[in-house]
């Protein structure tokens, strides 16, 4: 008969399993890969990640784009989006031009309402809830969406079905960018960056 040291070390063993197990049922990862093109040339690559884990989804996104625009141009993006039961907790947006620091945006939810920073100055406070941001269009189709929160501008932006799974996304610089869904996922954007306008194409 097992002694009482070999019950315990049993019982804890068997917790440990039951505890691996549930986190492994609890978590899931899903990864996305684009090319960005413009003029029918690839200038950029955009990656991005959702990982599940019980009520927290964490989404990120890393975009590098080289280009001419009057002269050579590199601009890295990188999202970091946290939600919790179906609540933007936490948006983090940091861009590089020329492998240099160039903005820094902060969205945080704090006593019910969200604090925007820009480089580490205070710009805007949004007292109303959010539950759809721009990262999540990679994963997910807007159906019944009429707006979604820009991370990198810290406003809300309007968005219009066409129907056939495609939806318009106007940002407050009444910039339009299209985007066209299939069983649910992003296969394609047509972006109006200001300065220049690219494709986002989905690598199947």
């Amino acid at each position: 008969m097992p002694s009482t040291n070999q019950l315990l070390g049993i019982f804890l063993f068997a917790m440990t399993l039951l505890s691996a197990t549930s986190n492994t049922v609890n978590t899931s990862k899903n990864t996305l890969n684009f090319t960005i093109i413009n003029k029918d040339k690839a200038i950029g690559t955009l990656k991005a990640t959702k990982v599940v884990n019980g009520s927290k989804i964490h989404y990120q996104s890393i975009t590098a784009i080289k280009t001419r625009v009057i002269k050579e141009i590199e601009v890295d993006y990188k999202y970091d989006v946290v939600f919790e039961d179906n609540l933007l907790k936490k948006a983090s947006v940091i861009i590089g031009v020329d492998d240099k620091p160039y903005a820094d945006i902060i969205t945080n939810r704090a006593d019910q309402t969200y604090l925007i920073t820009k480089n580490k100055k205070k710009e805007s406070v949004i007292e109303n809830a959010i539950n759809y941001a721009t990262i999540v269009l990679y994963f997910k189709e807007p159906i019944g969406i009429d707006s979604c929160y820009s991370e990198q501008d810290g406003s809300f932006n309007t968005i219009v079905p066409l129907g056939n799974h495609v939806y318009k996304k106007i940002n407050a610089k009444k910039h339009e960018n299209v985007y066209y869904y299939e069983s649910g996922y992003l296969q394609k954007a047509e972006i109006d960056g200001g300065l220049i306008k690219f494709e986002i194409v989905a690598e199947n």
